[in-house]
């Protein structure tokens, strides 16, 4: 072949080899250099183009790699035939891919049920935890650990759920992932693959969203929870309860409808009760509710909770426990599946548990949200008596309902435009309910105690309600 000059800048970051390489590849697509043709030899390609033969023997080497050219042992290098890619004209045009942007508005008072009070968290012990174990001691946990989890971790999360929640069971029973929604369709595939679920209506935003578009069935709740009368109507095999603390309306499963939704459950071998604990460590009036677990005498429910309201968001570690009758399936299902939270996070969170910090954090979180609980329905109370509260027994939100003839997405606007952010209890609708007056979620977590008052303060005045004068007596 005629020598082809290849423009080879000496100054440039990018190596010889590599814009030799680039060069020739591109001649060879473009067809400037012909199949079958006979490349140079690296000594005579160096001489011409005044580089090393190191340099013409590594693009060589490349190109050789990638199939561009073929080696004939003695004789030299040959150019290989490429396809051509076709090119169909306006049938498929480019598109302009603008980057993903997930800016979250910048609100002056968030109350959002799912934020957490982020000043009180432990950050020099659990920093010490994290440095502690960051070390070479614990090489071993670069490898890939156990796919239920880490044994020291369940070991803990069983202790806690004993001493807390009643709970007995053993670390075996217990299964780690990164958060509910990873771990309901494995509870799911666990049962069967046309089993039907039924859930509270209204109910957690996130689950019909967990490959349940054709198979949920909403329930309704009322002051006693979830009612059975309805569920018992249906043809579900699975039903997804928050008993302790109904997401979001805040009711409490009664005795009654506790002992009726067991009796449902044990009616069929296929049938199963998903407890999803929910905001059961912040109770602010009275004792405890005790887990549905505890009272299953058929190993019909599967308990489930997360470190997300306990902890952070952000930790995402959630747990389900099993009962000892689908142990045997689960360990045929999912043995070839690895853990989804890093090894380390397990561990750092298991020590945090062994040591007591984990049960001192919750008793001094405990006492901050009562206190803006607290804070939050008495302001509310007192100053604006016309709005009613529900709800307010346990949990990091309340229910408020406001009698006003706008839309819940006109008020959710006006107080936007006020940058304070509520959401409507319909963000949380499976199937549409009327209700009598607008109602919210307010969530007091992320709102600092000193902010409420005067948050509340300015929503009520982006509602237009005004403050009562005296007590007892509204305007």
């Amino acid at each position: 072949m005629d020598m082809l000059i290849f423009k080879l800048e000496k100054n440039s970051k990018k190596p010889l080899y590599e814009q030799l390489y680039i060069g020739m590849k591109d001649a060879i697509i473009s067809k400037q250099i012909k199949v079958g043709t006979k490349l140079p030899s690296k000594r005579k390609l160096a001489d011409f183009l005044n580089i090393s033969q190191t340099t013409v023997e590594i693009a060589y080497g490349q190109l050789l790699a990638e199939g561009y050219i073929a080696s004939k042992p003695r004789i030299g290098f040959f150019v290989e035939e490429i396809d051509e890619l076709p090119f169909l004209e306006n049938k498929h045009p480019k598109k302009i891919i603008e980057p993903l942007k997930y800016k979250v508005p910048d609100y002056k008072y968030n109350f959002h049920p799912g934020k957490i009070d982020t000043e009180s968290f432990p950050f020099a012990i659990w920093r010490k935890y994290a440095k502690d174990l960051f070390d070479a001691h614990s090489k071993e946990l670069l490898q890939v650990g156990e796919p239920q989890g880490e044994y020291d971790l369940r070991s803990e999360i069983a202790n806690y759920l004993y001493q807390s929640r009643g709970i007995i069971c053993k670390p075996e029973q217990i299964v780690i992932g990164s958060g509910t929604e990873h771990l309901l369709p494995m509870i799911l595939r666990l049962i069967e693959s046309n089993s039907k679920i039924a859930l509270e209506n209204p109910g957690y935003s996130a689950i019909p969203r967990i490959h349940l578009t054709n198979k949920a069935v909403p329930i309704p709740v009322d002051e006693d929870g979830l009612i059975v009368d309805e569920l018992e109507k249906t043809d579900a095999n699975i039903v997804y309860i928050t008993p302790s603390h109904q997401f979001p309306t805040g009711a409490v499963l009664s005795a009654a409808r506790r002992t009726q939704l067991l009796n449902w459950a044990s009616k069929g071998a296929n049938r199963y009760i998903i407890e999803d604990d929910y905001d059961s460590e912040f109770r602010h009036i009275g004792k405890p509710i005790p887990a549905l677990q505890g009272m299953d005498q058929n190993e019909k429910v599967i308990y489930l909770n997360t470190f997300t309201k306990s902890l952070m968001p952000s930790l995402r570690v959630a747990y389900f426990v099993l009962p000892p009758s689908l142990l045997p399936s689960y360990q045929e299902t999912f043995s070839y599946y690895s853990a989804t939270v890093p090894r380390f996070d397990q561990h750092i969170l298991a020590n945090f548990m062994k040591d007591g910090h984990f049960s001192k954090h919750l008793n001094r979180m405990r006492k901050i949200y009562r206190k803006k609980h607290d804070k939050l329905t008495s302001t509310l109370t007192h100053f604006y008596p016309s709005i009613s509260i529900t709800g307010d027994h346990a949990g990091m939100h309340i229910l408020i309902s406001v009698p006003i003839e706008k839309s819940e997405q006109e008020l959710k606007q006006l107080a936007s435009n006020m940058s304070i952010a509520i959401y409507p209890v319909s963000d949380y609708l499976l199937k549409p309910i009327e209700y009598e007056q607008p109602t919210f979620l307010l969530g007091f977590g992320g709102v600092t105690f000193e902010d409420i008052d005067t948050a509340i303060h300015e929503l009520m005045h982006s509602w237009g309600i005004k403050r009562q004068m005296k007590k007892g007596k509204s305007h």
